[in-house]
């Protein structure tokens, strides 16, 4: 197996252990998912470090029902020795305590490390792109477009905040 190949995949194996943890709310081991200084930028948010990535995770989780994520192939590319970088796909389907079921689909932008034990993401960046019912006729949106692989967005970018527009579905 090439080198490649054994890295593509350590990192499904990671998006497998982050699928399950998301589904069993879990934060502990969605917390071990993320290196230890870690960040996790979602939804106009900035998580620095495990504790706190586990910590807001565990918010969200504790207004859902479940969550189900489906990751599409990640495009990869290494980046150093033990270090690589990527970007996926990731349709959510949710069901919530406060509000109707629901469908995202997004993209993450990834960086991952390893740590010798497994390789864990270092950094990611989620860009949602649709939020609505299963049937597609929800909301799209159009987040900053930052070209073909392997380009990435800034290390330092706040994604766009739209969960202003998910609380008036409760009302």
């Amino acid at each position: 197996m090439s080198q490649f190949a054994a890295i593509e995949a350590c990192i499904r194996q990671l998006h497998a252990r982050y699928t399950d943890a998301v589904w069993r709310k879990d934060a502990d081991a969605f917390g071990s998912c993320f290196s230890e200084d870690a960040q996790w930028r979602i939804a106009g948010r900035v998580f620095h470090g495990r504790g706190e990535i586990a910590a807001g995770f565990a918010q969200v989780a504790a207004s859902a029902g479940r969550i189900l994520l489906t990751f599409r192939t990640p495009q990869l590319e290494m980046t150093g020795r033990g270090r690589a970088g990527g970007r996926v796909y990731v349709t959510e389907q949710c069901t919530w305590r406060d509000r109707p079921p629901s469908t995202s689909i997004g993209r993450y932008f990834e960086h991952y490390v390893d740590e010798g034990d497994c390789w864990r993401f270092s950094w990611r960046l989620f860009q949602l792109f649709y939020y609505g019912p299963a049937d597609l006729t929800g909301d799209f949106f159009e987040p900053r477009d930052f070209g073909a692989f392997p380009r990435m967005p800034p290390l330092d970018l706040i994604p766009e905040d739209f969960t202003g527009r998910f609380a008036r579905e409760t009302e």
